[in-house]
């Protein structure tokens, strides 16, 4: 068996990213205000698990078509995100450097999506 085997959706360097972002989310909202728990605590949560959820179900499926659009719609929780991350920032709920170290991670895994989603569409014309 070749060590650059995909067994699962945890071998895939998007998912990795991913994983990465949601971890981050998750201990920056920690610190948000109470009354923000219902409204951008609850949606930088949901979307950040998005991310990987959608990429791990896009890997129990087997169609090409349907594996792009699973992982477009990660590619689009990744920009709600990176809006969700600008509002942190503007209510001061995160600072300069939470909100650069947020945005790197998210282009370093909407990078590394994109590049995936690239390769099913070449792999779907074969």
């Amino acid at each position: 068996m070749s060590e650059n085997r995909i067994n699962s959706f945890e071998d895939l360097e998007c998912w990795k990213a991913c994983r990465e972002n949601r971890k981050y989310v998750s201990s920056i909202i920690k610190k948000f205000p109470e009354y923000e728990k219902y409204a951008l605590v609850d949606g930088m949560r949901r979307a950040s698990r998005s991310t990987t959820e959608n990429i791990a179900e896009r890997f129990g499926r087997f169609h090409y078509q349907e594996n792009i659009q699973f992982c477009r719609i990660s590619r689009g929780s990744l920009f709600e995100l990176m809006d969700q991350f600008i509002t942190a920032q503007d209510e001061e709920y995160i600072n300069q450097e939470e909100y650069k170290k947020g945005r790197d991670i998210l282009d370093k895994a909407k990078g590394l999506l994109n590049g995936y989603i690239n390769y099913l569409q070449k792999a779907k014309g074969k």
